[in-house]
């Protein structure tokens, strides 16, 4: 008569469909939350009237304000995150914790790369008193994660970073048709740019043109400034290209080389533009030659395409949805996740022939793949012809993908 209780199935989806107040958590660089606005619209689209608020760093924050999808923005920066600031007790994050806590937020999405321990934000949510905490993990999670979802990073596969973010909020019932990044640039940012542009005389000629930024947050991702002048000096001289050199105050050193090697020809417009002020300027301009960094991202956001100096720190995070070439040189040390080359050669960058770049450059353009500014997106978005589907070669191996011959520089 008694029997056993009758087990209860509770869907999960209609669990998470009904968490009307949601906190996204990216406490990486505005590079990672670029690449994750794909994931952060299907969060938003699979819930009408859903408000979205991000967790971010302060790097990361700069570029959430610029996020169409995301409604507010809680800056973080997170003692377990390599960049984050020395402190001398935890009252800045129980602080945080509480400011949490007090808004009530229905759920939290914790988005990490798959070298990143999920536990210390999950932590942090489940103390701030979240009901609902989805992350992937390597780990069971237990207590702290509602819906832990497993990890196959990297023992099955590796996925491109947007891909794995999108993957993660699929596991709640939340997709998209629309998997482009997401960036929105305002009419003033706009105009600023123009005038700027103006004023070096960009546009003033029907010559081609590329925008070449030499930063990025690490310096095992940085090509040899040395080696980007000759690629300036070589579009100019060779090619008939105009050159616009941006860059941010960390970036002094690298742009001061590069203008002292490429000649009095280049244009500069380093330390004039934001982070929106930059996107602007991508959003203008035909194609983005630069390092594998936030920049690179923030032009697949707007449609430009990317010559990309990729260095194998990391293999993927390539430049998304956007025609690209990637060049590097195959090296042992691969994904090697490292701030600092740990072999101390920076082989994997430093081998890369400038003349390949210049190559890779032209032949992009001579391709038909940089389409006019008039033709790109901002937000919403429109579909990039000549895509480079990223998905298969992103379920190779680690070392398939790194000895892609289609992406390699060749010796």
């Amino acid at each position: 008569m008694g029997g056993a209780p009758a087990a209860v199935t509770i869907d999960r989806r209609a669990v998470w469909a009904a968490a009307r107040d949601v906190l996204a958590v990216r406490l990486d660089a505005a590079g990672d939350v670029l690449m994750t606005t794909p994931a952060l619209r299907a969060l938003k689209e699979a819930s009408p009237g859903r408000r979205l608020t991000l967790l971010t760093s302060t790097a990361g924050a700069q570029a959430a304000r610029l996020v169409p999808e995301i409604d507010d923005v809680v800056v973080y920066d997170a003692p377990w995150v390599k960049a984050s600031p020395a402190r001398r007790g935890p009252e800045v994050d129980l602080a945080a914790i509480e400011d949490v806590r007090r808004t009530g937020f229905d759920a939290a999405v914790i988005f990490t790369v798959f070298s990143q321990d999920p536990m210390p934000a999950a932590m942090f949510c489940y103390l701030a008193g979240i009901p609902l905490r989805l992350a992937h993990t390597h780990d069971k999670g237990y207590r702290l994660l509602t819906d832990p979802v497993a990890d196959p990073e990297p023992e099955s596969f590796l996925r491109h970073e947007v891909r794995r973010q999108l993957d993660l909020v699929a596991t709640i019932g939340c997709r998209t048709d629309d998997e482009d990044l997401s960036v929105r640039v305002g009419a003033g940012a706009a105009a600023r740019v123009a005038d700027l542009l103006a004023d070096v005389r960009i546009g003033e000629a029907d010559r081609p043109w590329a925008v070449l930024h030499p930063g990025a947050s690490a310096p095992s991702r940085r090509y040899p400034a040395e080696r980007f002048a000759e690629v300036a000096r070589r579009l100019i001289d060779d090619h008939g290209w105009d050159v616009v050199l941006a860059g941010s105050e960390a970036d002094r050193h690298e742009v001061e080389t590069i203008r002292r090697g490429a000649g009095d020809r280049i244009r500069s417009l380093s330390g004039k533009l934001d982070l929106e002020g930059l996107a602007a300027l991508l959003a203008s301009a035909p194609l983005l030659i630069a390092n594998n960094s936030a920049p690179a991202h923030l032009a697949a956001a707007v449609g430009t395409p990317v010559v990309d100096l990729y260095a194998l720190t990391n293999l993927q995070h390539t430049p998304w949805r956007v025609p690209h070439r990637v060049l590097f040189r195959d090296v042992p040390c691969r994904n090697c996740a490292s701030s600092v080359c740990p072999e101390g050669h920076h082989a994997c960058l430093r081998l890369v022939e400038p003349n390949a770049v210049v190559e890779a450059a032209v032949e992009l353009a001579q391709a038909g793949d940089v389409a006019s500014p008039s033709d790109r997106r901002y937000a919403p978005r429109l579909p990039v012809e000549g895509a480079v589907a990223e998905d298969a070669a992103f379920r190779r191996s680690t070392t398939e993908l790194a000895r892609d011959g289609s992406h390699a520089a060749r010796p």
